[in-house]
């Protein structure tokens, strides 16, 4: 028994089987909508993080800028010490000064007699001393006589005598500016005389 109906050719390889219509082409890939959400989020991080990066860069430049300054100020303010030219600073002189005593002697007159002189029939020991315009009487006692002047420059000498009055033996000085004349008597009435003379060029001798 015969089929009613023909047979169909049988498609070839890679054919569409006859009366099915091809393939439908695949339809584009559709971007959703978080994905081109996240992409405008990610530019506007990036772009606040480079306005950062751009931010902190102006401001360290101009911190950097004012530290700068005002070390140039405080060093400007506050010259250094060790700038000051050496051999500016006083230095007190070391010149010793003149002793008490040295003083006293060169503004005073030493006038001195000392011995053995025991009392004649007119007194004891007769002691004159001073210069050219001061003359004054002097007391020996106990073995020994002492005076002193304030310093005249404009006298010509100063002078001590001691006369014995019949007997003993004794020493006299003059000291003007640490300068000395001595003299000695011995017996009788002899007289004991020191004396120092200005000189021409102010000394004394």
């Amino acid at each position: 028994m015969s089929n009613q109906y023909p047979q169909q050719p049988q498609p070839g390889w890679g054919q569409q089987p006859y009366g099915q219509p091809p393939f439908p082409p695949q339809p584009p890939k559709k971007t959703g909508p978080g994905k081109i959400i996240g992409l405008g989020c990610l530019g506007i991080v990036g772009l606040i993080v480079v306005i950062g990066i751009i931010g902190a860069l102006f401001g360290g430049n101009s911190d950097s800028k004012k530290s700068s300054d005002s070390n140039n100020v405080k060093a400007a303010a506050s010259p250094s010490t060790s700038s000051k030219p050496a051999g500016t600073a006083k230095t007190k002189s070391s010149k010793p000064k003149a002793s008490p005593t040295k003083k006293a002697e060169k503004e005073t007159v030493v006038f001195k007699v000392w011995g053995t002189a025991p009392a004649g029939a007119l007194g004891s020991l007769d002691i004159t001393y001073g210069s050219d315009s001061d003359t004054r009487k002097g007391t020996f006692k106990n073995g020994k006589f002492e005076a002193t002047l304030p310093l005249n420059k404009d006298a010509m000498y100063y002078n001590v005598m001691a006369q014995l009055q019949g007997s003993g033996d004794i020493n006299c000085s003059v000291t003007v500016g640490g300068k000395t004349k001595r003299g000695h008597a011995s017996g009788g009435y002899n007289i004991c005389n020191a004396q120092l003379s200005s000189g021409l060029l102010g000394g004394w001798d």
